[in-house]
């Protein structure tokens, strides 16, 4: 049996016919339709997935169930996107608008947390019991999952881990605290970091790589770091600092087999994450212990809100 799942962002909306191992057997995008109601992106939608059946050689009733993934809030037992900003929803019935159109049962899921189960399923926390996501990116987004199942919380709400604070009275964050781990140890925060420390060396082999402060980029400081540049060292090794104090404390409220990382940032590999695990292993709680949380990166990137979505059925959620 094959499944199908949806990942609907603000920009595009990709599609894919999923195994239940987390293949993908094929996938497909469209842009998604700007200033349109929740009907027309439904409509878009179905079309999308008949459109990969048909290309996949399958027939309707070969998909055991749809799955879609969200940038919003979402109520999964009711079917609705309570607010997705992106998209100008607040408490729309999308699943049954969809279930209308494409005569299958559709849930509904946060797209952070279909990444991380996707991850933890079918990526690199595959065979575990416990894992934890973090995506870098423009915010941090954060999903957890326990036992086979997505812990969201009382509201569907949990795993903003974003939102812890690492920094008393710190920067101000886009939620209205300060100090937000997200406001510190973001791909944004990063860039924020590599500009304040070009300003201050003119000199920094970061100008020649970037061009200008608004060209700055994720991996600027990285890529003029392994080139010898003493200021750029000096971002990476205060991002990393930053990066590891927020999951130093993940880590210790949830003890996860794994703990991977997503994001564009992700592709940095272990020059991200060694220092961040060499802080790791001073800080964290349970040090001493046989059993230690996997501090890894994450292996599906794109595909993982596709699988994630799709494999919604196949779990307790």
């Amino acid at each position: 049996m094959y499944y199908m799942g949806v990942d609907l962002g603000g920009t595009n909306i990709a599609a894919g016919i999923v195994s239940d191992r987390g293949e993908i057997v094929l996938k497909s995008t469209v842009k998604t339709p700007e200033v349109a109601s929740p009907e027309k992106i439904a409509l878009v939608i179905a079309e999308l997935c008949f459109e990969i059946i048909r290309g996949a050689g399958l027939c309707a009733e070969d998909i055991s169930a749809v799955g879609v993934c969200v940038p919003g809030s979402v109520l999964p037992e009711e079917g609705i996107v309570e607010v997705c900003v992106n998209l100008g929803f607040r408490n729309v019935p999308f699943g049954h608008l969809l279930e209308a159109r494409l005569g299958k049962a559709v849930k509904l899921v946060n797209d952070a947390n279909a990444a991380a189960l996707a991850e933890y399923a079918a990526g690199a926390g595959r065979g575990c019991q416990s894992l934890v996501m973090l995506t870098l990116g423009t915010g941090i987004g954060g999903g957890i999952v326990i036992n086979n199942r997505i812990y969201s919380g009382v509201n569907h709400a949990a795993g903003e881990m974003g939102h812890i604070v690492i920094h008393q009275g710190g920067e101000e964050c886009k939620c209205g605290r300060r100090g937000c781990f997200e406001a510190y140890a973001s791909a944004t925060a990063l860039k924020r970091l590599t500009r304040d420390k070009m300003k201050e060396n003119p000199d920094s082999v970061m100008w020649s790589l970037a061009g200008s402060l608004d060209s700055v980029g994720g991996g600027t400081a990285f890529e003029a770091a392994a080139r010898n540049d003493k200021a750029a060292m000096q971002v990476i090794s205060q991002y990393t600092a930053y990066l590891a104090s927020g999951i130093t404390s993940i880590v210790n409220i949830f003890q996860p087999e794994v703990l991977c990382i997503g994001g564009g940032l992700s592709g940095e590999g272990e020059t991200l994450l060694s220092p961040v695990r060499e802080i790791l292993d001073r800080e964290d709680f349970a040090r001493n212990s046989k059993k230690r949380t996997r501090l890894v990166t994450a292996m599906l990137g794109n595909d993982a809100g596709i699988i994630g979505a799709a494999m919604l059925p196949l779990y307790d959620i």
